[in-house]
């Protein structure tokens, strides 16, 4: 790491912003959480706390719930979900930092992204996920094989800034991969999260647990999957990553044992619980409106059906 320690900027507290801040400070970064409310006076008051190998630890933080437009950073990174990501972004408009980075998911470009931050622009997507209960987070990493934290430019070239951020995470030690067209991982990953998560909402419900685990509920995955996948497609998105184009040539009935399978497991049980679930359908609601949007303006003729 250079002499001069690099600033950075988590703009928002949720799970997703809390482990990345965590393996920042963990590599010696100046990092500083901007939080609200409950999530503010937490953090203020006991630090960022986790749970590791059975027990709870705390790591100091500096944490605000004000942005200054002359507060500059490095790096900015937005980790609220999607249907705030544009109003993170406004509050962010004015601030002097070169570099914002988009941790969220996106399923229409980014058009209005760029209206309001402009070339500053960074387009990711993070690399694990996990929950925080009463204030403690209980992360979730996955393979680094298929976890990594996903970046590129929005025109696909390994600027200066891109291989900075690169090395930002090397030194985390937190694996990533450098997207030349992030718009086409961020829609495919969005259609993913549209098929596999709009199910634990049932008709504006949450869905109960004898429901999720059936069939029924696997081939709905399954179906919406494989026509979403297919209409992308045809608006000339690229699968990627790539191996999710095999899921158009599987019969059926092996998506189906395998959603079965993953609807069974404590990673969807968690997803179910009330205050999750409702965030998560909020997301979901606006990445299927904006999703609609993008094929409709590709005069793509399945996404009527589709939104239905």
């Amino acid at each position: 790491m250079s002499a001069k320690q690099d600033r950075i900027l988590i703009f928002g507290a949720g799970v997703i912003g809390s482990m990345y801040a965590m393996k920042f400070i963990e590599a010696g970064f100046d990092v500083t959480l901007l939080a609200h409310s409950k999530r503010f006076k937490s953090l203020s008051e006991n630090g960022l706390q986790y749970k590791e190998q059975g027990s709870v630890k705390s790591i100091q933080v500096q944490v605000i719930d004000t942005l200054e437009n002359d507060d500059i950073y490095d790096f900015i990174f937005v980790t609220v979900r999607y249907d705030r990501s544009e109003s993170a972004l406004l509050a962010l408009k004015d601030n002097q930092s070169k570099h914002i980075v988009t941790m969220t998911s996106n399923s229409i470009g980014f058009s209005s992204w760029l209206d309001i931050v402009g070339d500053r622009l960074l387009p990711a997507f993070p690399g694990f996920g996990g929950q925080i209960k009463d204030g403690v987070l209980h992360a979730r990493f996955l393979p680094k094989m298929i976890a990594a934290t996903a970046f590129g430019e929005v025109n696909g070239e390994v600027t200066e800034r891109i291989k900075k951020l690169a090395k930002l995470f090397k030194t985390a030690k937190l694996p990533y991969v450098i997207k030349k067209d992030m718009q086409a991982y961020l829609i495919t990953h969005s259609v993913s999260d549209i098929a596999m998560l709009g199910v634990i909402h049932s008709e504006n419900k949450i869905i109960d647990k004898k429901t999720v685990r059936t069939r029924k509920t696997a081939r709905q995955i399954t179906v919406t999957l494989k026509e979403y996948l297919r209409a992308i497609q045809n608006a000339g998105v690229s699968i990627d990553p790539p191996m999710l184009k095999v899921v158009l040539k599987f019969p059926n009935l092996l998506l189906d044992l395998f959603f079965m399978t993953w609807l069974r497991t404590k990673m969807v049980r968690d997803m179910m619980l009330p205050d999750y679930a409702n965030r998560a359908n909020h997301e979901i609601v606006q990445l299927s409106h904006d999703l609609m949007k993008f094929l409709s303006q590709k005069d793509i003729k399945s996404a009527a059906h589709l939104s239905e």
